[in-house]
C-alpha cells in the first residue's frame, strides 16, 4: 500500500471520529437546551415581570439602531421600537452617512428639529453632524454622523445615549413588544449580568401593522424557509444550550442589552471585524476577568426579535460568508482565552468548540467530502460501509433539526398552523441532503475571506416591512 493510500486511510478515520464528536457535542446542547428552556419557562410563569421596575437595581434603558441606506425599513422599526413596553428608555437612531434618503425619509415622518445635546467621547467614533430630536415623540433622538460602519456607528450612539443599560437592534428588525420586559428582569435580579440576548426570527412574509408582527405566516420562499430552522436549531438548542451552563460566546448583533459600563470599560465595538456582535460578547468577558468582576452572559428564547432574511441565494451566500469571516476574526482577537482556565466554561469548552468545530468544520467538511469520493473510485472504502456512514450522518443530521422544531413547538409555538410545521420539518428533512453541504461551502469561502483579508460585504437586497423592494449597498 502507498504512502498516499495510507494518508487517505487515516485521513478518513480522522473525519469519522470527528463526525462522531460534533454530533455528540450537538446532542449534549439538545438535552442541555431542553431542561434550560423549561426552566425559563417555569420562571417567566412565576414571575411578574413587572415586579423588576420596582426593584433598587431597575434602570433605564436606551435601544441603539444603527442605520446605513435603510430607508426602506426604518420607519417601521423606528415605530415598533416606539411601542415597546417599558417605563423609560429612549430610541437612538444613528444615520450612519446613508446614501439613499434614510434621514430625509424620518425627518418627514418623525417631525425632527436639530438641537444641542451634550455627549460623552468614552468611546472613539467618526464625526457627529447633528443629534435631532422629535416634536412629536420626545423619546425619538436621530444621530446623523459621518460613515464609519455599523460597529462604528453603534459606539456613536453609546456617546449619546445617557442611560446605564443599552439595548442594540438592526435597522431592519422589529421587536415584540414584551420583549424589553422579559428581558430587563435578568439585570434587575442578578447585578452580574452584563449582557442578554434573545431569539431572533424571520419577518419575511409575516403580516406586520404599525411596526409589530400581528400574524406569524410561513414564507413561501424557499431559501426562508431552510433558514427559519437553522434560526430554531441555532437559537433553541444552540444558543440554549450554551447558556445554561455558562458558555455562551455570542449574542445576536440583531437584539441584545448591555450594561453601558461594561462595553466602555471593554473599549466598544471593534471596528477591525464584521462579527461586531460575538467580538463584543468575548471581549466584553476577558476584561470583566482582567478587572476582576463578576459577570454572566445569558440566553433567554422568549424574548423575540423579527428580521428580514435573505430571499435568494447571492444575498444568502454573502452574509454566511461575512459571519464566517466575522467568527474567524472574533476568536483570533481574543484567543488568550483559549484553554485558559480563567475563564472557566467558555475558555475551557466553548471556545475550543468553536475553534474546532465552527472555525475548521467547513475545512474538514469540504475535504472529508472529497477524500471520500477519491477513497470511494480508488477502491480504498467499502462502499457499504460509506452508505451506511453517509446516512447515519444525514439521519443525525435531521434528528437535530428536528428537535429544535419540537421544542419550537412544546414551549412557543409561534407557528400555530399544523401546515406550516409540517413544511418545516420537510425542510429539515430536505437541508441535509444539499443546504448543509452549500452552507459548509459558503463558510469554507468565509475562511479564504479571513485569510486573503476581504473586506467587502457586497449587495444585500433589502425589502421594506410594506414589499417595496430597494437593493442596498453594503460596502460601508
Amino acid at each position: 500500500m502507498s504512502n498516499w493510500a495510507i494518508v487517505l486511510i487515516f485521513y478518513n478515520i480522522f473525519v469519522i471520529f470527528y463526525f462522531i464528536s460534533i454530533n455528540g457535542f450537538y446532542l449534549m446542547l439538545v438535552f442541555l437546551s431542553y431542561f434550560g428552556l423549561r426552566s425559563q419557562r417555569s420562571v417567566e410563569r412565576a414571575t411578574d415581570r413587572y415586579q423588576a421596575f420596582q426593584s433598587a437595581f431597575y434602570k433605564p434603558l436606551a435601544v441603539i439602531i444603527p442605520a446605513y441606506n435603510e430607508e426602506a425599513t426604518i420607519v417601521d422599526t423606528a415605530y415598533s421600537t416606539l411601542s415597546l413596553r417599558y417605563p423609560e428608555y429612549e430610541i437612538i437612531i444613528v444615520n450612519d452617512g446613508s446614501r439613499d434618503d434614510t434621514l430625509a425619509v424620518l425627518e418627514k415622518e418623525f417631525n425632527l428639529k436639530k438641537y444641542a445635546r451634550d455627549y460623552s467621547n468614552d468611546i472613539p467614533c467618526e464625526t457627529i453632524r447633528g443629534i435631532y430630536s422629535s416634536k412629536d415623540y420626545p423619546n425619538l433622538v436621530i444621530v446623523d454622523k459621518e460613515n464609519g460602519g455599523k460597529s462604528d456607528a453603534l459606539n456613536a450612539g453609546i456617546n449619546v445615549s445617557q442611560f446605564p443599560l443599552f439595548c442594540n437592534i438592526d435597522s431592519d428588525s422589529l421587536i415584540d413588544a414584551d420583549s424589553l420586559l422579559k428581558t430587563i428582569d435578568l439585570f434587575a435580579r442578578d447585578w452580574r449580568t452584563v449582557a442578554a440576548g434573545g431569539t431572533i426570527r424571520a419577518a419575511n412574509q409575516c403580516r406586520i401593522e404599525d411596526g409589530t408582527v400581528t400574524e406569524v405566516k410561513l414564507s413561501p420562499k424557499f431559501w426562508v424557509r431552510f433558514q427559519i430552522v437553522e434560526y430554531l436549531r441555532a437559537f433553541l438548542f444552540g444558543r440554549a444550550g450554551w447558556s445554561s451552563i455558562g458558555g455562551l460566546m455570542i449574542l445576536s448583533g440583531a437584539f441584545s442589552i448591555y450594561r453601558r459600563k461594561a462595553v466602555v470599560q471593554a473599549g466598544g465595538y471593534s471596528l477591525n471585524t464584521v462579527g461586531e456582535d460575538m467580538e463584543l460578547v468575548l471581549r466584553v468577558q476577558r476584561v470583566m476577568k482582567e478587572i476582576n468582576r463578576e459577570y454572566k452572559v445569558v440566553f433567554l428564547a422568549d424574548p423575540v426579535c423579527w428580521t428580514q432574511v435573505p430571499e435568494n441565494y447571492r444575498s444568502l451566500k454573502n452574509q454566511r460568508r461575512r459571519w464566517q469571516r466575522g467568527l474567524s476574526e472574533s476568536l483570533f482577537g481574543n484567543f488568550e482565552m483559549f484553554l485558559n482556565p480563567q475563564y472557566g466554561t467558555t475558555g475551557m469548552i466553548s471556545f475550543p468548540f468553536f475553534l474546532f468545530y465552527e472555525f475548521l468544520g467547513p475545512v474538514i467538511e469540504i475535504t472529508g467530502y472529497l477524500v471520500f469520493i477519491f477513497s470511494i473510485f480508488t477502491g480504498l472504502l467499502n462502499p457499504p460501509f460509506v452508505i451506511l456512514f453517509l446516512t447515519a450522518a444525514i439521519l443525525l443530521g435531521i434528528l437535530l433539526s428536528t428537535s429544535a422544531l419540537l421544542m419550537e413547538e412544546i414551549y412557543y409555538r409561534s407557528y400555530p398552523r399544523l401546515r406550516d410545521m409540517l413544511i418545516l420539518f420537510g425542510y429539515a428533512i430536505l437541508e441535509n441532503l444539499f443546504y448543509r453541504q452549500l452552507h459548509a461551502w459558503w463558510r469554507f469561502r468565509g475562511l479564504l475571506d479571513f485569510f486573503f483579508t476581504k473586506r467587502s460585504w457586497g449587495t444585500v437586497e433589502r425589502k421594506s416591512f410594506s414589499e417595496k423592494k430597494q437593493a442596498v449597498d453594503q460596502e460601508s
